[in-house]
């Protein structure tokens, strides 16, 4: 089996919710992206042989296939496909994942993968009646959370929300407030570092957004979400979301807008069109691309107690380091508990 390599990357800023880049549709935001991606690189548009998108709403403007349609948007060719992943939080992810393995096995040499997700626009939903003739039905935000809940699901394994499953994770592991808000205010204090280091500065596409006034038009060209001004004081007054519990407004993960893109393929692509690359494997449990699994105690929720240990190598042409990706979460809650738990963990570099 052949190595997977990412040749470049490119993503719009990070909006709030009801933020600048509410006014775009998932797929064109997504569409814009891949768009810039692929002009700005060797490979001819006809060399790819798919796009793996994740999307974790697929309930309004990114039904029916986004992957496809942010393809077409960005003026690939039509003979080439579109498959839309759904891991919830790690759908962008898996996409990458997806498409590293494809490379890997030779089911194809080049591939667009990445993330789209529109919280602002995601529309309510309304179920069906049960009866003829009723008039009686359920109606359910789409935003965040699940909808048309199964009963035996919520019966058999419970159906706690994300800062719920937090909570429990946090009681179960003995993760004070302190904790979290410390691990939260570390977070943002990283990306203002990496920030003012001009860390995103290639990463980012800035994007032209309608105006209210016809013919105006503003352009999002910064993140919106991060709060680099945050301290230990500020993020104490607030109040958590349940009693007694830790989960705030300010270490719990955001409600954002946003849309990222990747071009993985094998070398001998890269080397056909003399692109640089960045190397990429990941094993987990000496098994190549497999998906950590996560325990959570109540909660069909993304979010859990426990990472099976996953280990990932970076190395690039142009880098003379290598750098490990070890875990990730939304919450800070869940994430002390998962750090600690992967430094006990046997293997765990």
């Amino acid at each position: 089996m052949q190595d997977a390599y990412v040749y470049d990357g490119l993503r719009t800023p990070i909006g709030r919710h009801a933020g600048g880049l509410a006014p775009v549709r998932p797929d064109d935001l997504l569409g814009g992206v891949i768009k810039e991606l692929v002009g700005r690189n060797p490979f001819k548009p006809g060399d790819y042989e798919d796009a793996v998108v994740g999307c974790t709403n697929q309930a309004g403007e990114d039904a029916r296939n986004v992957a496809r349609h942010a393809a077409l948007l960005a003026g690939l060719p039509t003979d080439i496909g579109g498959l839309t992943v759904n891991r919830l939080c790690g759908s962008g992810l898996a996409a990458i994942v997806d498409a590293a393995r494809a490379a890997s096995t030779g089911q194809g040499a080049l591939f667009v993968a990445g993330g789209v997700e529109s919280m602002s626009r995601a529309p309510f939903v309304m179920a069906k009646s049960e009866s003829a003739f009723s008039r009686d039905f359920k109606m359910f935000d789409s935003t965040i959370g699940a909808r048309f809940p199964n009963p035996r699901i919520a019966k058999g394994f419970g159906q706690d929300t994300m800062p719920e499953t937090a909570d429990n994770v946090a009681h179960d592991h003995q993760i004070g407030r302190d904790d979290s808000d410390r691990f939260a205010l570390a977070s943002q204090e990283k990306y203002a570092r990496a920030k003012a280091a001009g860390f995103y500065d290639k990463e980012l596409l800035p994007v032209s957004v309608p105006g209210a006034k016809k013919g105006s038009e503003s352009v999002i060209a910064q993140d919106e979400h991060p709060r680099p001004n945050t301290t230990m004081e500020r993020l104490s007054e607030l109040k958590p979301l349940f009693p007694n519990g830790v989960v705030t407004a300010g270490n719990a993960s955001g409600i954002n807008d946003g849309a990222a893109a990747l071009i993985i393929g094998t070398k001998a692509a890269g080397e056909t069109s003399r692109a640089s690359w960045v190397w990429v494997r990941c094993r987990h449990r000496g098994r190549p691309w497999s998906a950590p699994g996560w325990r959570s105690r109540t909660s069909t929720s993304s979010s859990s107690t426990r990472p099976s240990p996953a280990r990932c190598w970076a190395a690039s042409s142009s880098w003379a380091s290598a750098s490990r990706i070890r875990a990730s979460t939304p919450m800070a809650a869940p994430s002390p508990s998962a750090i600690r738990w992967a430094h006990r963990a046997r293997g765990w570099r």
